[in-house]
């Protein structure tokens, strides 16, 4: 079987699919029964490879293909196989398979490495169930916090603790998935790219330099609620109209400050929650959930300063209050930019042409640069659609991230 229909081959099999083209998508929810049939599927493909793979105290799935030196720090690359709700099927599965497939091509020339190599596929690394992203690799990277989400609940009213020990784990155990430092020498993610950045360069694939990580904010707009018939306009406190040009500031100003600096910013109002959300009674309260994300640290907290004070603006002219509290306030991750280096000129020598490029969105790299050397590679996806049934990265453009990690495996691991 050639390297494209095995890509495609295996790609069915890890989203649990006989079909390319799924009207409903995929929803395989963090710690659900369909996340854990995917890994399996992993599981399986991974061991028919001839791997070795162990689940660790997060459920992640480690597929490690021993060295000469077994003692040595792997090289390590991998994703997730988790979804959002309706979801694609390339976002995280790109990178387990082309890590898989790396590897398989590898075996099939012969190539026999130095240290370990490992293809990790992480657990939960969506939001979209509890609104906390990235369980797995926290856990694997020691940034794990239990108190933090023990009692965190999805819209069904299930806990994360409940969701992860349906899976056979142990929540209270899960701090054992920390590997020491010395488990891994580099690590680099191969995903989407989730936007349309490569494309409009001219460019075959991108390597990210930093990674975006946001600032959330929870905005409570209280006015009063009263009758919409008999209620004069002169003596209203509409909690939604007072919303609303902040809503509008939000994205003209992340825009206008995008224009004015070399590195974007992005801000979006996401959620909004109404009540009483009646048709006869005035909005009384409006609860707004933002997101603003920019590796320029400075600029999103600027922005979030500027949201403050027209707040404070909206609520002297329209007679409301206006409360904020900040969910999340993390400052941006930059990757090893030796290895961003290395993993470009590496696409060039192949015949590819790279971006150097920021992330706009989370990724389990995140985490792992915080302990390991890390990298992220980023192939082309139909439109820049993502996290949407229509998602789709071409087999072209799998096979060109087959041979780019190809590449990562071969200078980083070494040649018996």
């Amino acid at each position: 079987m050639n390297q494209k229909k095995w890509l495609i081959k295996t790609w069915k099999k890890l989203n649990r699919t006989d079909v390319m083209e799924r009207e409903e998508g995929f929803t395989r929810l963090g710690y659900s029964e369909e996340e854990w049939e995917s890994i399996a599927a992993f599981i399986q493909e991974a061991q028919a490879l001839g791997l070795a793979v162990i689940r660790d105290a997060a459920g992640n799935a480690i597929a490690r293909w021993e060295g000469m030196h077994s003692e040595a720090g792997a090289v390590a690359m991998g994703s997730h196989l988790d979804t959002v709700k309706n979801g694609g099927g390339y976002d995280g599965v790109a990178g387990v398979l082309c890590g898989l497939g790396a590897v398989k091509a590898l075996k099939e020339e012969n190539y026999r490495p130095v240290v370990p190599v490992e293809v990790i596929c992480f657990a939960s690394e969506e939001s979209s169930r509890f609104g906390v992203s990235t369980i797995g690799s926290k856990a694997m990277t020691g940034n794990w916090h239990p108190e933090m989400l023990r009692d965190v609940t999805d819209t069904e009213g299930i806990t994360v603790r409940q969701a992860v020990e349906e899976r056979g784990l142990s929540f209270e155990q899960m701090e054992e998935a920390r590997r020491p430092c010395k488990a891994i020498r580099h690590f680099v993610e191969l995903h989407i790219e989730q936007g349309t950045r490569i494309e409009e360069a001219g460019k075959d694939f991108g390597v990210a330099t930093a990674v975006a990580c946001p600032i959330r904010l929870r905005i409570r707009v209280v006015g009063k609620a009263g009758h919409t018939g008999s209620t004069p306009m002169s003596r209203r406190w509409d909690a939604l109209v007072a919303s609303a040009p902040l809503i509008s500031f939000i994205s003209e100003r992340a825009r206008q400050l995008s224009e004015e600096n070399d590195v974007p910013v992005v801000a979006t109002v996401s959620q909004i929650n109404l009540t009483p959300n009646v048709i006869t009674v005035i909005p009384e309260e409006v609860v707004l959930g933002i997101d603003i994300r920019s590796v320029n640290d400075c600029l999103k907290r600027s922005l979030a300063d500027e949201i403050q004070e027209k707040m404070e603006r909206l609520a002297d002219e329209d007679g409301v209050s206006f409360t904020v509290e900040t969910l999340v306030d993390d400052d941006s991750v930059k990757l090893d930019p030796d290895l961003s280096t290395s993993l470009q000129q590496m696409g060039q020598a192949l015949g590819y042409e790279g971006l150097m490029m920021e992330s706009g969105a989370g990724h389990d790299v995140m985490n792992m640069a915080a302990r390991w050397s890390s990298g992220l590679i980023f192939i082309p996806c139909r439109d820049g659609l993502s996290h949407h049934p229509k998602e789709y990265a071409s087999p072209k453009d799998l096979q060109m991230g087959v041979e780019l990690l190809k590449a990562y495996i071969r200078q980083y691991a070494g040649e018996q």
